[in-house]
């Protein structure tokens, strides 16, 4: 699944720079770089999926169009320098030193990332939403209207210029660009003359000149060149073009100076919110296993591929409401899925790439054998909002977040209360058997008979078994203890089981907040605090 990921040289580079570590998977990239040294951008032409895509819809943008016209949209232009530009800037925001923090942003724009990324998020739950063959419930995730409209843009721009993204924007690209600028096998002319017919730049994807001056860091090793030349005078061999080569990444010394001054001052400008020391954010909340927050940016490459892996679509992309960084990272929704994050599911972890999110165990998350003295994995902590609570605000009854609470003993507990309903005293009028008839009543029939009601009489409580508009039907009282008689004042009061949350069991889980029946705002909610990821993070703040 993570195959084509882990051979990204730009993951492997900018991870690199971030945490001056190569993850394991991420050595997949070392014969990519080889290669590429010594046959050019042979991945951008015949491995990367997202430059398959933009060839295919290139030759649709193409078919009928006149040969001048395909030349003219095919011609090299001097924005194309632009992705050399973005690939610096993304260099330099992931480097780190000692005091300086790095941040991995390459994953915005890298192909590889943006195109699992648009798959994972965007495309597949359409392709799957009536077929159900992927999941089998549809997929939902917050956002994804803006992951799928940077992808059908991209795709969309081939028909203007052909491979627009890989032309203009791909920091990858870039990158392999460099790395092929002295391949040892290159694309060349054998002699300097041609006829200068054009078909040969009719028909390439890079538009790296093969009829001139050869730009190689721009040839995507299409070799349509090599087919359509009428004179043959195109090879792919070790001896450079006779015609002569250039390169095209002179920004000149100032747009080189103002590019890196751009990459140095993006990381602290974009987190002057303070989003990393005490202004952090408790309602982003990270799948188990996921890196402290700074570590943790060092590393996500925002794939998706967590999100897919998923089995109950809690794992959504986030937004920009925890600053730029945050944006299309993972975050945990626990309302968009279809239950909290599962005890005996390790997935994401193992799905993760980089190893922002590190692979656990199940003795690790649950906190058991070796993991007993360190306790369960915590994602953070389930906090009641008694203002929507429906036995804390409403005298409503309800237990549904005790009763899915999965750990053991359960994090949440409950507290036995009786309350008078509104407007719930009445006078007796007469008994007849185990039936109160109430002088002036207007009771809804049928609304006190769900076993949560009782009927308070001098100190003493009757469960209601039945009413109607005047009439209540009370249990047979125990012993010899009367029911109400004339003339008596009785209340009719709510049985209420009021949720509270024992902060040192909770390892938020979410299945309450999934669960919880008040639509909306859920009335038990999930925050980041106390999780175990970040020490910082605990509930009280300690004061040194």
């Amino acid at each position: 699944m993570n195959l084509i990921l882990e051979m990204d040289p730009l993951v492997a580079i900018g991870t690199a720079l971030s945490t001056h570590t190569i993850y394991r998977g991420l050595i997949r990239a070392l014969p990519v770089i080889i290669l590429t040294i010594l046959f050019g951008r042979f991945f951008c032409g015949w491995v990367c999926p997202f430059g398959a895509m933009h060839q295919f819809v290139g030759w649709l943008g193409n078919h009928g169009r006149k040969m001048p016209d395909r030349i003219s949209r095919n011609r090299f232009r001097k924005t194309q320098v632009l992705k050399y530009i973005l690939l610096l800037v993304f260099l330099v925001m992931a480097f780190s030193l000692p005091g300086k923090i790095g941040s991995l942003q390459t994953g915005l724009l890298d192909p590889i990332p943006l195109v699992y990324r648009s798959w994972n998020i965007a495309i597949l739950p359409i392709l799957d939403r009536d077929v159900n063959i992927m999941n089998v419930t549809p997929r939902y995730y917050e956002g994804a209207w803006l992951i799928g409209a940077v992808f059908v843009a991209a795709i969309l721009l081939n028909l203007l210029i052909p491979r627009f993204y890989c032309r203009f924007l791909c920091p990858l690209g870039a990158l392999l660009g460099l790395l092929g600028r002295y391949s040892l096998w290159r694309i060349a002319k054998t002699q300097a003359a041609c006829s200068n017919c054009g078909i040969c730049e009719r028909a390439c994807e890079g538009a790296c000149r093969p009829s001139g001056k050869l730009r190689p860091m721009e040839c995507v090793l299409c070799m349509n060149c090599l087919h359509v030349c009428p004179e043959d005078l195109v090879k792919y061999g070790t001896k450079p073009s006779a015609a002569g080569e250039e390169t095209v990444t002179d920004v000149g010394r100032r747009g080189f100076l103002a590019t890196l001054a751009t990459g140095l001052v993006a990381v602290p400008l974009i987190r002057l919110g303070g989003t990393l020391g005490t202004n952090w954010r408790p309602s982003i909340l990270r799948p188990p296993g996921a890196l402290p927050e700074e570590e943790f940016l060092k590393r996500c490459i925002k794939c998706g591929q967590c999100m897919r892996a998923c089995p109950t679509n809690i794992i959504v992309p986030g937004g920009l409401d925890g600053g730029m960084e945050n944006l299309w990272t993972p975050v945990l929704n626990f309302r968009s899925g279809t239950s909290g994050c599962q005890l005996t599911c390790t997935a994401c972890g193992y799905m993760c790439p980089t190893a922002a999110i590190r692979p656990i165990t199940l003795s690790e998350k649950l906190g058991v054998n070796e993991f007993a003295a360190s306790g369960p994995v915590r994602i953070g902590t389930a906090f009641v909002d008694r203002t929507r609570c429906l036995p804390w605000a409403m005298n409503t009854p309800c237990i549904v977040c005790q009763e899915n609470c999965p750990v053991t003993p359960k994090a949440i507990y409950i507290e036995d209360a009786y309350e008078t309903v509104r407007d719930g005293a009445f006078e007796v009028s007469e008994v007849q058997g185990a039936d109160v008839v109430l002088r002036n009543a207007r009771m809804k029939p049928e609304a006190f008979a769900t076993g949560d009601y009782f009927c308070a009489y001098n100190g003493r409580k009757f469960r209601i078994l039945a009413n109607t508009e005047t009439t209540l039907t009370l249990e047979t009282a125990e012993g010899n203890d009367p029911i109400p008689g004339a003339g008596g004042i009785v209340e009719v009061q709510a049985f209420l089981q009021r949720p509270r949350v024992e902060v040192s069991r909770c390892i938020g889980c979410g299945t309450c907040e999934h669960e919880c029946p008040v639509s909306g705002l859920r009335a038990i909610r999930i925050t980041a605090e106390n999780e175990s990821r970040d020490a910082g993070h605990s509930l009280l703040i300690k004061r040194g």
